[in-house]
């Protein structure tokens, strides 16, 4: 007769534990962002009219965004724009702000490639003729003006662009086992140097 205690319990494991520790490491791999190739505002330049500020930016992106548009994935790029004036002994103060919505969508069988935007509650869509044309229109912040400006002219501002991306949509398979995935996929930021206004200005 055997006596001895069973001792085979250690090598039970609860079924699925190994699909589960699979899809958990690889939405770890999924949110881990490439070296070195990180989307990013890489310029900002502002000039003055009167009482208005115009402003251009425009955002690199990564190569996993580029790719993502070429196979047919839809983004959302998402810009603010902000002056703001500088403070030395209280809380920086917002001064004027603008967000602009940015949709790109391409089909690339049919090669047809349409972005829309959304500012101050107009809506406008655009169609390019290739890939490279939309996502340098998508990455850009064109003339964008800040206006009525309440000046101070012993007061020094900078001004703040930040950018957002949004997955638009997941594939079906991919959002069922990856729920817990974030949609947002980059969030940057840049800012100018401290600069001051003149109220005596005109424009160009």
């Amino acid at each position: 007769m055997n006596t001895g205690k069973y001792n085979g319990e250690k090598n039970l494991k609860p079924p699925g534990s190994k699909a589960a520790f699979f899809l958990f490491c690889l939405s770890l791999l999924l949110l881990i962002p490439a070296a070195g190739s990180a989307s990013d505002i890489t310029t900002i330049s502002f000039r003055q009219a009167n009482r208005d500020i115009i402003v251009n930016a425009f955002l690199q992106f990564d190569e996993k965004i580029i790719d993502d548009l070429n196979a047919g994935l839809p983004k959302e790029i998402i810009f603010s724009v902000e002056l703001i004036k500088s403070r030395r002994l209280f809380s920086n103060e917002l001064v004027k702000g603008a967000v602009i919505v940015k949709s790109l969508q391409s089909n690339p069988i049919k090669r047809e490639y349409i972005g829309t935007e959304i500012l101050r509650g107009e809506k406008k869509a655009r169609r390019f003729r290739d890939l490279n044309s939309m996502i340098t229109w998508g990455g850009s912040v064109q003339e964008l003006k800040l206006s009525d400006i309440d000046i101070d002219e012993e007061g020094e501002y900078f001004i703040k662009v930040s950018a957002e991306s949004r997955m638009l949509a997941l594939p079906a398979v991919v959002d069922f086992l990856l729920f817990f995935v974030p949609t947002k996929e980059f969030n940057v930021s840049k800012e100018t140097y401290l600069f001051r206004l003149n109220p005596q200005r005109t424009a160009r």
